[in-house]
């Protein structure tokens, strides 16, 4: 054997040094392991720019979607549902079979303590809660008849969100950005405006599941700081933020040569592209000094009862103006619960109807006068709806068997009713709409095939509806 020369250490090698020489390689053969899943390799690369703009499967008649999310159910038969019915048999037995109900804590049927009234030329009657959004009737397409599948708020609010009741399923907005990206280029597609309450469930409702982490809702606080660590730390001049950022990209862009891709990673590299992006964007997009006095009074500003949810209103109009593709409104704490009123009914559905009632009618009025609503889709409504029978004396419980809610603008039909639930507004009997009929219709009115917006993950194509869904051909014009 031929002898081959080798430079020999002075000492023999310790098991230390050879662990100090050998670190990186044992991370990056980790990583690779890590990069290698065949399944995401599946996936289109969409991961160097997540939220380029896509096409949709057909002309759209919407491009953008605020989501109006009232937390905790509210009473379908104190809003947008009346009931005669319940005046005749107030304070007596329930005549009717009671369905089990989340504390099944039954009391006599209860009516409805608002007056309902006849708005626009639709005549679509609405109840004294909503006098403002009564005034927008016409724009209005109400679904009176919807039914989900749980009736506990957790599960509840996974099911309204993604289609599922587990959490780890992705949220509409990651649904929408995934499919058609975002036309803004400085703030994140899909964005979350809390008003200092997130529902129950957590932030997982708004979670991206299996498809990309970049397609997840950015939680925007309400306040003066509504993104964390927006400001640079330390004070950094401008030159010196773009060098570092020119010197991470360097080391993203050999990292991505050397391990290939991964969502993990480019997710991360997107993101923190946007974030240095959004230190500019969300100051401005958030700073309201330059609306008019007129359109700040519109949405409720000034008024301490309607200034939370009248800011997070304003500011969806206005990320939609820039392009943000899904924005969802969360309802503000305001003592009693959110509207899931199993006590004090008239108390805790008065104070967060009278919260938002002005806002989102100045919503719908802006967008209309800026020629915004035709091509946005407003949707309202909460996980479920609540029972005709008391809870206790003054409150009802949960019922997902058939509730209210309603979507405006982006081909909607407005001034329009679809379906209809029992003479008690119990349980819908007529032209009944699934949460996956829902989900079908948003993206039909987004230029989608629900069928066919789908994502490979778990050796199966997955959708929004799962294996359900039809869309509701009333609502649309």
């Amino acid at each position: 054997m031929p002898d081959f020369p080798c430079r020999r250490s002075a000492r023999p090698l310790t098991r230390r040094d050879l662990l100090a020489r050998s670190a990186n390689g044992f991370g990056a053969a980790a990583l690779a392991t890590l990069l290698a899943d065949d399944e995401a390799r599946a996936q289109p690369a969409a991961a160097a720019d997540p939220f380029a703009p896509k096409r949709p499967h057909f002309a759209p008649a919407a491009t953008n979607v605020i989501f109006l999310f009232m937390d905790g159910g509210p009473s379908q038969v104190d809003t947008f549902d009346p009931k005669p019915a319940l005046e005749k048999y107030h304070g007596r037995p329930f005549p009717a079979r009671v369905e089990p109900t989340q504390f099944n804590n039954v009391g006599a049927t209860l009516m409805s303590p608002w007056r309902f009234r006849n708005y626009g030329q639709s005549g679509l009657p609405v109840s004294d809660l909503f006098p403002h959004v009564g005034a927008c009737a016409d724009d209005l397409a109400v679904i009176r008849s919807m039914v989900a599948n749980f009736s506990e708020h957790t599960n509840g609010n996974y099911f309204i969100h993604s289609g599922a009741g587990q959490q780890g399923r992705p949220s509409l907005g990651s649904w929408v950005t995934y499919g058609l990206g975002s036309e803004c280029r400085d703030l994140p597609g899909f964005v979350v405006l809390g008003s200092g309450m997130i529902p129950p469930g957590g932030a997982d409702c708004f979670g991206s599941g299996f498809l990309p982490a970049s397609y997840q809702g950015s939680m925007f606080r309400h306040g003066a700081q509504p993104v964390a660590d927006l400001t640079p730390p330390g004070g950094a001049n401008p030159r010196t933020r773009a060098a570092q950022r020119d010197l991470i990209r360097t080391l993203d862009a050999r990292a991505r040569e050397r391990f290939g891709a991964a969502d993990a990673v480019d997710a991360a590299i997107a993101n923190y592209e946007l974030a240095f992006r959004m230190q500019t964007a969300v100051p401005e997009l958030t700073d309201l000094a330059r609306e008019t006095e007129e359109t700040k009074t519109l949405y409720g500003l000034g008024d301490p009862k309607t200034e939370v949810f009248g800011r997070q209103c304003l500011i969806a109009r206005r990320m939609v103006e820039r392009g943000v593709r899904f924005v969802e409104l969360l309802c503000q704490n305001l003592g009693f619960d959110r509207w899931d009123q199993h006590a004090n009914l008239k108390t805790g559905h008065e104070a967060n109807a009278r919260a938002v009632d002005k806002p989102i009618a100045g919503l719908l009025t802006d967008l209309k006068r800026r020629g915004l609503l035709d091509r946005t889709l407003v949707i309202w409504g909460g996980e479920f709806g609540r029972t005709p029978v008391a809870q206790g004396s003054d409150g009802r419980d949960h019922n997902p068997f058939g509730f209210t809610m309603w979507l405006a603008g982006g081909g909607t039909k407005g001034g329009t009713v679809v379906g209809a639930t029992d003479e008690f507004g119990y349980h819908a009997v007529q032209d009944k709409v699934h949460v996956h009929d829902l989900h079908a219709t948003m993206l039909h009115l987004l230029g989608f095939d629900h069928t066919r917006l789908t994502y490979r993950f778990g050796g199966r194509d997955m959708r929004l509806t799962d294996v359900h869904g039809e869309v509701v051909r009333g609502v649309l014009k």
